[in-house]
C-alpha cells in the first residue's frame, strides 16, 4: 500500500498509516513529512509511479479536498483514482470501476470516517462483471488513443 499527502493531508496520513499497520498492511509512506506547504501533484505522481511500477497494488493520496490529488493522479495511464467521502463510493469504486487509488480530503472528512472508508475500500474486490470489464476496456482505449496523439505531436 502506497500512501502520500500534501501539507493539507499530512496529519490524516499519519493517522491512516497507523490504522493500516494495525490492519496488518505493509505501508510505503511517500511523504510529505510535515505540514509545510508542498505541491500535491508531486505526491500524486509518487503514488501513481509505485502502482505503475508494481511496487504497490493500491494507493491513497490525501490533500485538503481530495480534488487536486484526484485530478493529478488520473493523468497517469492505468490509474483509476476517485475521491470518496463515503463508504458506498469506496466499495462501488472498486467493485465496478477497479479503482486503484483512493483520494481523501482531510478538510472534508474526519479521521474516524476516513478509517471507515479505507477499511471498506481495502475489503472491496473488483467484480469482473462483463459490463465493467467492457467499460474499463473503453477507458484503456481512451488512454491509448491520447497517448498516440501525444507521440505524433512530439515527433514533428
Amino acid at each position: 500500500m502506497a500512501i502520500a499527502a500534501d501539507h493539507g493531508g499530512f496529519h490524516l496520513k499519519t493517522i491512516l498509516i497507523e490504522f493500516l499497520k494495525k490492519l496488518g498492511r505493509e505501508v510505503t509512506d511517500l511523504g510529505t513529512q510535515s505540514d509545510a506547504p508542498v505541491d500535491y501533484p508531486d505526491y500524486a505522481r509518487a503514488v501513481a509511479q509505485e502502482i505503475l511500477h508494481e511496487k504497490a497494488e493500491r494507493g491513497i493520496i490525501i490533500c485538503g479536498s481530495g480534488v487536486g490529488a484526484c485530478v493529478a493522479a488520473n493523468k497517469f495511464p492505468g490509474i483509476r483514482a476517485a475521491i470518496c467521502h463515503d463508504t458506498f463510493s469506496a466499495r462501488q469504486g472498486v467493485e465496478d470501476d477497479d479503482m486503484n487509488v483512493l483520494c481523501l480530503g482531510a478538510r472534508v472528512i474526519g479521521p474516524e470516517l476516513a478509517k471507515e472508508i479505507v477499511g471498506v475500500w481495502l475489503s472491496a474486490l473488483f467484480s469482473g462483471a462483463e459490463r465493467h470489464c467492457r467499460r474499463l476496456g473503453k477507458i484503456g482505449e481512451i488512454e491509448r488513443e491520447f497517448f498516440r496523439e501525444r507521440v505524433k505531436v512530439t515527433r514533428k
